[in-house]
């Protein structure tokens, strides 16, 4: 490790960074509309974006300074486990062509910003409504947060802010400087903000791949020594568990924790709200289906990118915080100026994701909570500066969380947090295809998932945490180790269809359906869709929409 501060890497990291936040305070006049105080043209870029646009913002959505940081992280420390991301990111796309063109057409025909408008829409009721977004705000908190632990990670590395004996205030100013910019153009631009930044994102990062997967192999001696290497570190034991560190192999009792983890990940991607506001903003479901096709692109970028976790073992990097290892081996490897195009690349990747999910979790509860519940009457001028200003206080939120508690706890409140955003499945997906599912039947599987996977998270201890300190864990009646995400899932699930045999049954109320069969195949172009902002209603009043003559 180098000692004091990179002054050339952090000259060419200062510089992408400046480029970023003129382009961001630009992108406030990129297709700007005549009337921008709504919420389709601040929080959804007003749904006008293409096939290329949604990529770019897509993959600058997903794939995250956090995956960046801690997917070779993981392979660093624990090896062939860490890739489960690999395969979620494959197992994903197949899944999401089946549902988010039918989500985006409906959501075109009515209107909706959010997944809870859906759901308030299909199933009649603001308290299924309520519950989807405050589950989707809950589990988006920590995720930011974790962007602002990628953005620390390289300021350390390049030895910005001093030591630990420095005043807080000096230590952490980098970082309190990239949060102000980052939510003055989030609070400008809106959407359209990151849309733009994300061209600059990518570019970066397959830059930056593309070097390391050449000249750090070279500068090692080639995969078979990294492999050895990494193999022969693996072997050695932990001192903390008593068990050898990993393996470059999952080993037969980790079989059933690789699989689980990666599919319920690959189940619970798509029901963050950020990815749902990428989704949304784009211009037709064409675009949508396209881009399920070449998303896939990141997917291989990701497979190189795990690679360096044993890269980092093949070079020697030693580091207390696993999360500083990738950020370590381009210091270590690179010269100091494409040190600082790599440091560049995991800074800007960490604004892209922050600033979306900021928009997504501040129009969560605009519409779903102030719009609802507090304000019904609220006018889209007004919504726009709540969602502005709730954005803020999501970004404050974030960074006090990353200032004041151990970069751990984040971590594995992140993970809690994709325990939780898979419980909302059921009612999204399965209302995008039948309105056969009762809405308090899926309120009943929803509480259930959600106090399942709590209870089961908060008993798993790691060497650092007595609570909290993982998502994995023996799965009830079977007796393997799996993700806890995806066994409350399954109870969700059954709860929710039984229950709603009972309340079918006996003919509880089942809610006010506004959409129609043909609102989820319509396209932009086709005659029968308008966009709507729909007006404050009683929970059980019909919209005019729900005639079997509309779309």
């Amino acid at each position: 490790m180098k000692d004091g501060v990179n002054g050339v890497a952090l000259g060419v990291f200062i510089f992408f960074f400046l480029a970023v936040t003129v382009m961001g305070f630009m992108a406030a006049r990129w297709r700007k509309a005549e009337n921008e105080a709504t919420l389709d043209e601040w929080g959804l870029g007003g749904r006008s974006f293409g096939t290329w646009v949604t990529w770019f913002l897509l993959g600058g959505d997903l794939y995250t300074a956090y995956t960046f940081v801690a997917v070779p992280a993981a392979i660093y420390a624990a090896g062939a486990a860490g890739f489960f991301a690999v395969p979620y990111t494959i197992l994903v796309y197949p899944l999401i062509f089946t549902f988010l063109p039918r989500l985006w057409s409906v959501s075109h025909k009515h209107g909706y910003v959010t997944t809870s408008d859906f759901v308030r829409g299909r199933f009649g009721s603001k308290g299924l409504s309520l519950a989807v977004a405050v589950t989707g705000i809950l589990a988006t908190m920590p995720y930011i947060a974790l962007q602002l632990v990628g953005i620390q990670a390289v300021l350390d590395v390049m030895g910005v802010g001093g030591g630990e004996n420095t005043n807080w205030f000096v230590k952490d100013l980098p970082l309190l400087i990239a949060f102000a910019v980052l939510a003055a153009y989030t609070y400008s631009s809106g959407l359209r903000a990151p849309a733009l930044i994300a061209f600059v994102k990518d570019g970066l990062i397959y830059l930056v791949i593309a070097v390391a997967i050449i000249y750090i192999p070279i500068k090692l001696g080639g995969f078979d020594d990294i492999f050895a290497k990494a193999g022969d570190a693996f072997s050695q034991t932990n001192p903390a568990t008593g068990k050898p560190r990993g393996a470059l192999a999952p080993a037969e009792p980790g079989q059933w924790g690789y699989a689980t983890l990666a599919l319920g990940s690959a189940l619970a991607l798509f029901m963050y709200p950020h990815s749902i506001t990428a989704t949304l903003s784009s211009r037709s479901r064409e675009v949508i289906r396209r881009n399920t096709t070449i998303l896939p692109l990141y997917s291989l970028m990701l497979g190189l990118l795990a690679l360096l976790g044993f890269m980092a073992i093949a070079a020697g990097v030693k580091v207390e915080n696993g999360q500083l290892a990738i950020p370590q081996l381009f210091e270590n490897m690179f010269p100091d100026w494409f040190a600082g195009v790599a440091f560049a690349a995991i800074g800007i990747g960490a604004l892209v994701p922050a600033a979306i999910m900021s928009i997504a979790a501040a129009n969560l509860f605009t519409r779903n909570i102030y719009k609802d519940f507090l304000k019904p009457d609220a006018t889209p001028a007004q919504e726009t500066k709540v969602s502005k200003l709730v954005s803020l206080l999501v970004k404050v939120g974030a960074l006090v969380f990353v200032l004041t508690m151990d970069k751990t706890v984040a971590i594995n409140f992140q993970l809690l947090g994709g325990i939780w955003i898979l419980q909302t499945f059921p009612a999204l997906v399965g209302g995008l295809f039948t309105r056969w599912f009762h809405r308090w039947a899926l309120l009943a599987g929803w509480a259930v998932g959600m106090v399942y996977g709590t209870l089961a998270a908060y008993g798993v201890a790691s060497p650092t945490q007595a609570h909290f300190g993982g998502s994995s864990k023996e799965i009830p009646g079977i007796g393997e180790i799996g993700y806890i995400g995806l066994t409350a899932f399954v109870l969700n699930a059954v709860v929710t269809v039984v229950l709603t045999f009972v309340l079918n049954a006996v003919k509880a109320p089942a809610g006010v359906d506004e959409t129609s069969p043909a609102d989820y195949t319509a396209d932009a172009g086709d005659p029968g869709v308008r966009v709507e902002l729909p007006s404050a209603r009683p929970e059980s009043s019909p919209s005019p929409d729900a005639s079997p003559s509309a779309g």
